[in-house]
């Protein structure tokens, strides 16, 4: 391994020549208590910025052990490591001054949720980090003076303040680590008292603006009805009270604008842990929770619908249904059988972005067109047999049709953003209001086994040259000359996320297709990949800064709507 001073050496070597000897630069070097290495470089001062990584003994960071002691704290400490050092980088981004991505130093923006990221990654051994340097030029020469003040004065400097905990407040790092701690508790509380979701009294869910996930000031705390209170004794925080939302079957009612799609927001989003001041630190769900809606004009392939529809006037068998270009209904019942190969025991559903046909019927449609010549069975009468007999439950929002007060387990008003139990009053009510549903074909789960192959003309794509994934922005990503959508998938919340997908599809398409295994199984080997040798895996070389891991959910949701 070269030194130092070998990297100063050639810097002033290098230094007013062509951009394209920054090349020569390539490698690791030893610096006074850590390892820097400069893993790919960018041809240009205008191209996308070079790849760096440092690498520091974890003893020598003089960081606690035991806040390595389980994954979630690992990843917490990760999380806010990765935080201090993006707070440090922006106060040196552009200090070194030049043409184009000149001077720039940048890590993982991280947002209110606490993400596993390739950024930052601890083992017992050393700390990892990876971020993002524009190498500085003058036109298309090289500045090495310029360069030589990132990596020898502003990077240590960086590091220094934000890695080593002699510079660190004890406390912040202690209640964010402590914060982990007592949100897994809960989760595995939410097991065992039969809880799909917690929402601790004192919540903010309301969050800033459309565009800003920050906490909205002066915005109503969360307040738990008496009759859904629970309080749990967290290792930590100590006693906690908050609405315990029961499994089973749950509505969430009320006018308009007076947070219902806000409290089901936060519930989507609470399959993550919150950092401490997000206002839901305490707002805890069920983690394989799949937030569900339609999709007009999504891609569909081998799935098996027939839990919902059947009998189609052109006699497609819907067992093992395929569509370029599915209705709000069918994509809606896809979206179901989906996530039930994820082993999600929680579906989450706005009547808002739901397909109304596929949800429910009413009893003057159901006297006008018979349920012989209707193929959908509607959600609302499903809804009770999933959770029966596959133990799949629902938290359901509600503004317009009466007809789910008659399965709902538990009703939840929303007044104001403060909630109200009102089960009692619906159930005394729903005589007067009789229920229009008839007996509901005989309840089967999905039975499709869907192989994931890869097409031919994809093969003559990737025989001419290696794919090439591009991510637009948290939507989408190109993969080869095919973009797949991801707007609908609700419950990513990076970016990082997002590039990840489009590198383990393409992964998946490289090495573990073939002809026989199915999506699932295809994932579940990604995930045991992922979790013995984490993201870094699925790279050949060490630049992989600016990926985070999504969950299982979103993995499968992806390779569906996948159109080649």
């Amino acid at each position: 391994m070269k030194h130092a001073s070998d990297l100063k050496r050639n810097l002033f070597s290098i230094d007013g020549k062509s951009y394209s000897m920054y090349k020569e630069l390539r490698g690791s070097y030893r610096f006074d208590g850590y390892i820097l290495s400069l893993d790919r470089i960018q041809g240009d001062p205008f191209a996308p910025p070079s790849a760096l990584s440092l690498q520091i003994p974890f003893e020598a960071t003089g960081i606690p052990a035991e806040y390595l002691e389980t994954k979630n704290r690992r990843i917490t400490l990760q999380d806010y490591l990765t935080r201090r050092l993006a707070k440090e980088m922006e106060d040196y981004s552009f200090k070194a001054r030049g043409s184009g991505k000149s001077g720039l130093i940048a890590i993982s923006r991280c947002g209110q949720t606490v993400l596993e990221r390739t950024a930052c990654r601890i083992t017992e051994k050393a700390v990892f980090v990876r971020f993002h340097v524009g190498f500085p030029a003058n036109g298309r020469r090289i500045n090495g003076r310029e360069l030589e003040k990132i990596l020898f004065q502003f990077l240590p400097m960086c590091a220094e303040e934000a890695l080593f905990y002699r510079n660190m407040n004890p406390k912040h790092l202690e209640r964010a680590i402590f914060l982990s701690d007592d949100q897994q508790f809960i989760r595995e509380e939410l097991k065992k008292r039969g809880l799909a979701a917690f929402v601790a009294e004192g919540a903010v869910l309301p969050r800033k603006s459309g565009v800003s996930d920050l906490p909205m000031k002066g915005a109503v705390p969360f307040q738990s009805p008496d009759s859904l209170k629970v309080t749990m004794e967290l290792p930590h925080q100590g006693r906690i009270c908050g609405m315990g939302i029961p499994c089973g079957i749950s509505l969430i009612a009320g006018g308009g604008y007076h947070g219902k799609s806000t409290l089901l927001n936060a519930l989507e989003s609470a399959v993550y842990n919150h950092i401490p001041g997000d206002g839901r630190e305490y707002v805890i769900c069920d983690d394989t929770a799949v937030k569900l809606r339609s999709e007009d004009g999504r891609f569909i392939k081998d799935a098996d619908i027939s839990m919902f529809i059947n009998d189609l006037p052109n006699g497609k068998d819907t067992r093992c249904f395929s569509t370029l270009d599915a209705s709000g209904s069918t994509s809606q019942a896809a979206g179901i059988s989906e996530s039930i190969e994820t082993g999600s025991s929680l579906f989450l559903i706005d009547e808002d972005t739901s397909a109304t046909n596929f949800m429910v019927r009413d009893a003057f449609m159901q006297r006008v067109i018979s349920r012989s010549k209707e193929p959908i069975t509607p959600f609302v009468e499903r809804a009770r047999q999933l959770y029966e007999q596959a133990g799949i439950s629902t938290i359901l929002v509600a503004g317009s049709s009466g007809a789910f007060f008659h399965i709902a387990d538990t009703v939840i008003q929303m007044d104001s953003y403060r909630p109200f139990d009102i089960t009692e009053k619906v159930k005394e009510l729903c005589p007067e209001y009789p229920d229009a549903a008839g007996m509901p074909p005989v309840f089967q789960l999905p039975q499709s086994r869907r192989i994931m192959s890869v097409p031919k003309e994809l093969q003559r794509e990737r025989q001419r040259r290696p794919l090439k994934v591009k991510v637009h922005g948290i939507d989408s990503f190109s993969i080869g000359k095919e973009t797949v959508d991801l707007r609908y998938v609700e419950q990513l919340e990076d970016g990082e996320q997002t590039a990840s997908l489009g590198r383990l599809l393409e992964y998946a398409l490289e090495y573990l297709t073939d002809e026989k295994r199915t999506i699932p199984q295809i994932v579940s080997l990604l995930e045991e990949k992922l979790e013995a040798e984490g993201l870094e895996s699925l790279f050949s070389g060490n630049a992989v800064c600016g990926f985070a891991r999504p969950r299982k959910q979103e993995i499968v949701a992806c390779f569906n709507r996948f159109r080649r």
